[in-house]
């Protein structure tokens, strides 16, 4: 199958292109009776929206979501539910060059390996333009999850090689990186400036926070809760890494160390990251992604045309110094899809001791 749509009992397919006319999204699966209009999606397409932020590129898009169906007088009908983003700036004058030139670290080369044909605009479906549409779908999940008291947060703790300390995460909106430590947030605005200097870009690492996740998401084997997180966010086209909860640092720990013991009230620790087997435990879920540097640089940069011959590239246009903090709310609405199918999927099958779990915390039924 084409890959183009994702999730199960709510199942979301993205379209469009970077230099199309519009991009969006067809929700399927969303119950019916849900409060839904347009002033909904304002807030989180502005989180993402490009040309907000200092290190952002300058491309200005209103990323006003247009409801085209599944809604009636603000209530969803249960019916596929399409969301519309027109584009309104984009400029395919500078990718004229990349018609035959392959840019480095983006998928053109492999595109054109695949398919023998690709749209060199803004790098066509494999632009992140497409994630508006993800942004757009994640707030519908974000109606299913919040009465269950489902509450997603993420926030830079890394970015151009400056670590961010401990902190509140709620100085993470104070801040255009996002970042719980504001200290660190002024370091990581000085390192980036000098980047962008010398035409260059950089990563950085967001950590997902998930509280209120009832215990028993999460199917076993295949459909671990876990596995489609980590798919979900590996999605997402920058992101090369994933760790859930201890992670990569439990491959140095052992086993005494990393088993959270289980006490009568709750876990003593959270190695596990809320998910033990593939299924939620009830404690937070914590999530990182390792996000890549931005490919598209002022540096001139080596690479070949369609032709296999050697070309020396120097790109213009208009392109971010990270993407770090526009990918936050990315990550958000891609956890949010992932528990919102997987919630849908449980309450089918709510039966025994399950359904009272899903319905209140095994600690506390006790």
């Amino acid at each position: 199958m084409p890959g183009n749509t994702f999730g199960q009992a709510l199942r979301i397919t993205t379209f469009g292109e970077s230099h199309g006319p519009a991009v969006g999204a067809v929700v399927d699966g969303c119950p019916p009776g849900l409060a839904l209009s347009e002033t909904d999606f304002l807030e989180a397409m502005a989180r993402r929206r490009p040309g907000t932020r200092p290190f952002d590129s300058p491309r200005s898009e209103k990323d006003q979501v247009i409801l085209l169906s599944g809604v009636f007088e603000d209530r969803t009908t249960g019916t596929p539910i399409t969301l519309l983003i027109h584009n309104q700036d984009a400029d395919s004058r500078p990718y004229e060059q990349l018609r035959h030139i392959f840019r480095p670290g983006h998928a053109d080369i492999s595109y054109h390996m695949k398919y023998g044909h690709r749209d060199h605009r803004g790098g066509g479906r494999a632009s992140a333009r497409e994630t508006a549409a993800r942004v757009a779908a994640g707030v519908i999940a974000g109606k299913i999850l919040h009465p269950a008291g489902v509450s997603v947060q993420g926030y830079t703790v890394e970015l151009a090689g400056v670590q961010a300390g401990k902190g509140d995460i709620q100085n993470a909106a104070g801040n255009p990186f996002r970042c719980a430590d504001p200290e660190a947030a002024a370091r990581m605005a000085e390192a980036l400036e000098a980047i962008r200097a010398t035409g260059d870009s950089a990563g950085g690492i967001i950590e997902v926070l998930i509280t209120g996740c009832p215990p028993g998401l999460g199917e076993p084997v295949f459909d671990k809760l876990d596995a489609d997180l980590a798919k979900a966010v590996m999605s997402v086209g920058a992101v090369k890494g994933v760790e859930i909860g201890a992670g990569f640092e439990s491959a140095r720990l052992r086993g005494s160390e990393n088993n959270d013991p289980i006490m009568p009230e709750a876990f003593a620790s959270n190695h596990a990251g809320g998910i033990l087997g593939g299924v939620s435990t009830g404690a937070d879920i914590v999530l990182r992604a390792a996000v890549k540097p931005i490919p598209s640089i002022g540096m001139e940069q080596q690479t070949i045309d369609r032709n296999g011959k050697p070309f020396r590239l120097k790109l213009s246009g208009r392109h971010d110094t990270t993407a770090v903090s526009r990918i936050v709310p990315v990550l958000e609405a891609m956890v949010l899809l992932v528990l919102a199918d997987h919630y849908l999927r449980a309450r089918a099958q709510m039966t025994g001791p399950f359904q009272n779990n899903l319905q209140r915390g095994f600690f506390e039924k006790g």
